[in-house]
């Protein structure tokens, strides 16, 4: 089995270096591109199963190159940002990007999440799944309403009966914020009391356990301090 290519692009030439060696060692094949323009004649040249594309770059910077990438390509792209520069991570997301991570990255949350694109990727054969009445699809997130199953990145994740409730409950309301006692009584369905709050966090935790890389740092279950939880929309 041929090991898998991932483009690295980044007019930093020190992260270029860095990243591939520590991609290296996971087994994976490497290309370095240093602008956007240089990233899209790889494309060109080269089998490529992901990219990793910094931001702030000269030339054609990796926005605008993502736009054109898109265009053609629906290989995994995974967008480099430093943690200040929020913006750049809402619209990379806006614009196609199937993650990001900042930057100074953690290596073995970037290699997770690598990996967790490249199985997603393979998985659903180079599309994601297509919502409709039983499906939902959130980014990574598949919840097959008839099975009552959820799979994450192309692996199935097993959740308790009320975790799935609370999951199936976001992800049908994605970006909308849901109070601690509104998330218990329409789970539970019991009336809330001022006690419900930490019930709720507990399985939020637990969910995060299971379907985040980052629990610190969770990509999709978000708290919005002192009005509730929501879930982040993906496309």
């Amino acid at each position: 089995m041929n090991a898998e290519t991932i483009l690295v692009v980044d007019d930093n030439k020190e992260i270029v270096y860095s990243l591939g060696e520590l991609l290296k060692y996971e087994g994976y094949e490497i290309i370095a591109a240093y602008d956007g323009m240089e990233a899209l004649e790889c494309l060109e040249k080269h089998h490529i199963d992901l990219i990793l594309l910094d931001v702030m770059m000269p030339r054609l910077n990796g926005l605008s190159a993502l736009m054109k990438i898109r265009e053609k390509y629906k290989i995994p792209a995974i967008i480099l940002s430093a943690k200040t520069e929020e913006s750049d991570k809402v619209s990379g997301l806006i614009l196609g990007a199937d993650d990001y991570i900042s930057k100074p990255y953690n290596a073995a949350e970037l290699i997770a999440r690598v990996k967790a694109q490249l199985r997603r990727y393979n998985t659903w054969g180079g599309s994601a799944p297509k919502a409709d009445d039983d499906t939902i699809v959130n980014g990574g997130l598949v919840l097959d309403k008839k099975q009552r199953i959820i799979v994450v990145d192309g692996r199935e994740v097993k959740l308790t009966a009320t975790e799935y409730k609370i999951v199936e409950l976001l992800m049908s309301n994605t970006g909308q914020v849901f109070p601690a006692e509104q998330i218990y009584e329409s789970v539970w369905e019991e009336t809330a009391d001022f006690t419900v709050e930490n019930t709720v966090m507990v399985h939020i935790r637990h969910i995060r356990e299971k379907i985040e890389i980052d629990t610190k740092n969770p990509k999709y279950i978000k708290v919005v301090w002192g009005i509730g939880y929501k879930m982040e929309k993906y496309n």
